[in-house]
C-alpha cells in the first residue's frame, strides 16, 4: 500500500512530469545532524541561509535569472520536495499555480509561506490585482526585516535544538537589513526630487517606491503572466515624453524587447531615453558574485537607479 505522503508526492509527479527535466539540487546530499530545507526562490533562500547557518540544508527551486510568475515544477523539483524536511515559499501568489500545490503539500509535510508572516497592513493589494497583494515585498527592507524576524521564530520553533541560533542569526541579519534601509533612503535621496521615477518593464518596485521615495511606472503588471499592449506602450512613451525621463531599466529575470520597444516609441517623438542598466526584481543574479546576493543585489539595484537618473 502506498503510504499517505508517498501517494500525494506520486500524484505530484504526474502532475509536474512533462514541465522540465531539471533536477534541483542533484548530486548533493544534507549533512549529518543538517535539516534538508527546500526553498521557491533565491531571494527567499538567501534569508533562510542566513537564519540557519550550517544547521540547514538549502535546496533553491528557481536559480538566478529565473522569473517566478512563469515558473512550471520538474518532476526533479517534486522529488526535492518529497524529501525535504521543512518546504519555504513565498506565497502571495508570486509562484504562482505552483503555490496551490505547496499549500497541499502542508497537509504532509512542514511548509512555511513566508508572505504570510508579515503583518497584512504593510502589503500593498492594488485594485487591478483581483484583491490579491503585491508579492514583492523584499523591495521594502523594513518589511523583509520583519519577515526575516518572524522567519527566525518559525525556524526556532521548529527546530527547538537549535532555537538560540535561529534567532540570534535572525535579529543580526535583520539589524543588517534594517541599516541598509535607512541607506538606501540617503543614496536615493541624492537624485533630484522631479527624476525619482523608476522605469521597468514589470511592475516589481511599488514596495520600492513608497519606502524609498520614487514614482514607479512600468509596462506591465505585477505579474509577468500578464500581457502587455499596443496602448500600454503608448501611455508610457507618453509619460516618458512629458516628464522628460532620464532613463528606463531592464530586469535580468525578463526579455529586453519590451524596455527597447518603449525607447524606441521614444526616440521617435523626438526624445532620448537611455537604458540605465539592468535590475534585479524577481531573481538574484549568479552565484559567487555579489549580486548573488540579497543584499549585494539590493546594493547593485540601488547604485544602478542612482547613477542613471541623479
Amino acid at each position: 500500500m502506498i503510504g499517505k505522503t508517498n501517494k500525494f508526492v506520486f500524484i505530484l509527479i504526474l502532475l509536474f512530469a512533462f514541465n522540465g527535466c531539471r533536477v534541483a539540487g542533484s548530486n548533493r546530499q544534507a549533512q549529518p545532524g543538517q535539516l534538508k530545507v527546500v526553498v521557491t526562490t533565491g531571494i527567499l533562500a538567501d534569508a533562510v541561509r542566513h537564519i540557519g547557518g550550517e544547521n540547514l540544508y538549502i535546496v533553491t527551486l528557481m536559480g538566478p535569472g529565473v522569473d517566478p510568475h512563469l515558473y512550471k515544477a520538474s518532476e526533479g523539483d517534486v522529488m526535492e520536495l518529497d524529501k525535504a524536511d521543512i518546504i519555504v515559499y513565498q506565497g502571495l501568489h508570486l509562484e504562482g499555480k505552483m503555490a496551490d500545490i505547496l499549500h497541499k503539500i502542508g497537509r504532509v509535510k512542514k511548509v512555511i509561506a513566508a508572505g504570510e508572516l508579515v503583518s497584512e497592513e504593510r502589503l500593498l493589494s492594488p485594485p487591478e490585482f483581483k484583491g490579491q497583494h503585491d508579492p514583492h515585498i523584499w523591495f521594502d527592507l523594513s518589511i523583509w526585516a520583519e519577515l526575516v524576524d518572524s522567519l527566525s521564530v518559525r525556524f526556532a520553533k521548529l527546530d527547538t535544538v537549535h532555537t538560540e541560533e535561529y534567532l540570534a542569526n535572525g535579529a543580526r541579519y535583520s539589524a543588517e537589513l534594517r541599516a541598509l534601509h535607512s541607506a538606501i533612503r540617503d543614496s536615493i535621496a541624492i537624485i533630484p526630487p522631479n527624476q525619482r521615477v523608476l522605469i521597468t518593464a514589470h511592475d516589481a518596485f511599488s514596495y520600492f517606491g513608497i519606502a524609498y521615495g520614487v514614482e514607479v511606472r512600468a509596462l506591465q503588471g505585477l505579474s509577468t503572466m500578464s500581457e502587455y499592449g499596443l496602448m500600454d506602450v503608448t501611455d508610457l512613451v507618453d509619460f516618458i515624453v512629458k516628464r522628460k525621463i532620464k532613463a528606463i531599466f531592464v530586469e535580468t529575470s525578463l526579455p529586453v524587447r519590451s524596455i527597447r520597444a518603449v525607447q524606441a516609441g521614444v526616440r521617435g517623438k523626438g526624445h532620448q531615453v537611455e537604458i540605465g542598466g539592468e535590475l534585479y526584481s524577481d531573481a538574484l543574479g549568479a552565484v559567487d558574485t555579489p549580486e548573488g546576493t540579497f543584499i549585494g543585489m539590493v546594493k547593485h539595484n540601488t547604485t544602478t537607479i542612482v547613477k542613471a537618473l541623479k
